[in-house]
């Protein structure tokens, strides 16, 4: 009898890990372990073990290291902004080329760029065009940074990484199937390089995400099964037309409205809380049902609200929507629902269990006490150059192709009334370039808002 209850301190050690192993890999879900009492205690399982899934080193500067030299190609607000970001994110960077289709907008980001920063673009690095990316791309820079309308960005990081260039891609990288067939096989052609690519889904370089992310990861919500993500707000800027314009240069001034230039507000905008839902579960949606509309918007040919339901690729449902409309309720956040408990970033991302219960939430004040640099638009651009100098490459755009192509899967099914598929839309030949794209005259008849089903 007493050689029966004899366990060697080796025994119990192996007998423990497997009784471990079990808990994480044979349920599946919250793992419990029974004790000699038979009570049953609740153990946090980990969905992914720290060291299996990618967290950024988000300091404040990056570190010193060889000067890099960046071209911007799109001039515009963002474009000014990026330039900005990537200046303030490390020592020995700098802003060598400019690109843009129209010249006032080069001109403007050159002044500001002396004016802020006393760096001087000389006239032969201001290029002007459709063809202005391929001169700022082949002028001597290290980094493209490319903040156009999403519309050309696909052909711009294909001839970026096909010359050897690193780059920072703002959201959305594509528009339609086609585009995104691009990114993802360029994506695939700048790992093979060691080239680094960063995109413009700064949430995955906000402190706050990052540590949301650990903490689900962690297990502390459980297994996911399901959730919402919003980005509803007043409507956004547009362009009154100017007689001395064209039909091209009004659009491409007021591209935040048209379908071709932007993909929509749901892949310009919204695509962001889209990313936030699909980084955290790491699935992508199988098929989407969605409904939108205009109702407001003054320019363009495109909608201003939607809402879409998604099925994901394990069956759990990812609940869209969004909207750009004065006098309505405002939402931009994210909600996910777990077996244990949930997370939402309204508010300060909190994490709660089933009963309503704070387990945890991010401490947005010890932040500004332990860092100077807060703005993820700053760090993911730190990031980058850390990457870069580091020899140790990171890749986003094929990351972001898989939100993109949820945001299009979206935007599709509620301007058809149909339901979309992962596979079709992957596949499609769906090809937002106009027929007659130029900077003179294109003929905008064939640019309609899009109604669903049909009439009775």
């Amino acid at each position: 009898m007493k050689r029966e209850n004899n366990l060697t301190r080796r025994t119990f050690l192996k007998t423990s890990a497997v009784a471990g192993a079990a808990g994480v890999i044979g349920t599946g879900t919250t793992g419990f372990l029974t004790s000699c009492s038979g009570e049953k205690k609740d153990v946090t399982v980990p969905l992914k073990e720290p060291g299996t899934y990618y967290v950024p080193e988000l300091v404040d500067l990056a570190t010193d290291g060889k000067e890099l030299k960046a071209g911007v190609v799109g001039c515009g607000g963002r474009g000014s902004g990026a330039a900005m970001n990537f200046l303030n994110a490390a020592n020995g960077v700098t802003i060598v080329a400019l690109g843009d289709v129209f010249e006032d907008k080069v001109n403007g980001l050159a002044d500001k760029l002396k004016a802020e920063k006393s760096i001087d673009v000389p006239a032969d690095k201001r290029f002007v065009g459709l063809d202005a990316y391929k001169q700022v791309i082949d002028s001597g820079i290290d980094i493209l940074i490319d903040c156009t309308p999403p519309f050309f960005r696909a052909e711009h990081f294909k001839y970026a990484v096909e010359q050897g260039k690193h780059c920072f891609l703002e959201k959305p990288v594509c528009v339609d199937s086609v585009g995104y067939r691009t990114i993802v096989a360029t994506a695939k052609q700048a790992q093979a390089k060691n080239l680094s690519v960063v995109t413009g889904t700064q949430r995955h370089h906000q402190r706050s995400y990052v540590e949301s992310y650990k903490q689900i990861m962690g297990g502390l919500i459980g297994e996911i099964t399901g959730g919402a993500v919003y980005w509803n707000q007043s409507m956004l800027w547009y362009r009154d037309r100017q007689p001395a314009w064209s039909d091209f240069e009004f659009m491409v001034r007021d591209w935040v409205n048209w379908k071709w230039l932007s993909g929509d507000h749901i892949v310009e905008q919204h695509v962001h809380n889209i990313d936030v839902f699909t980084w955290f579960s790491g699935l992508k949606p199988a098929k989407a049902v969605a409904f939108g509309s205009r109702q407001r918007r003054v320019t363009g040919d495109q909608y201003d609200n939607f809402s879409v339901d998604f099925t994901m690729e394990n069956g759990i449902h990812l609940h869209s929507m969004c909207r750009q409309i004065d006098g309505c309720a405002n939402n931009v956040s994210e909600f996910i629902q777990g077996t244990k408990g949930s997370w939402t970033s309204q508010g300060g991302h909190v994490i709660k269990d089933l009963a309503g219960n704070v387990l945890w939430q991010y401490d947005g004040e010890a932040e500004k006490a332990n860092f100077k640099q807060t703005d993820p638009y700053t760090l993911e651009h730190v990031n980058l150059i850390n990457c870069i100098r580091a020899n140790t490459p990171i890749e986003q755009a094929s990351e972001t192709a898989v939100s993109n192509l949820a945001a299009i899967m979206g935007r599709e099914a509620a301007y058809s009334g149909q339901e979309t598929t992962w596979d079709a839309m992957a596949a499609a030949p769906l090809d937002y370039t106009p027929a007659d794209l130029n900077i003179g005259k294109m003929d905008m008849k064939g640019f309609t808002v899009p109604v669903p089903g049909s009439a009775k």
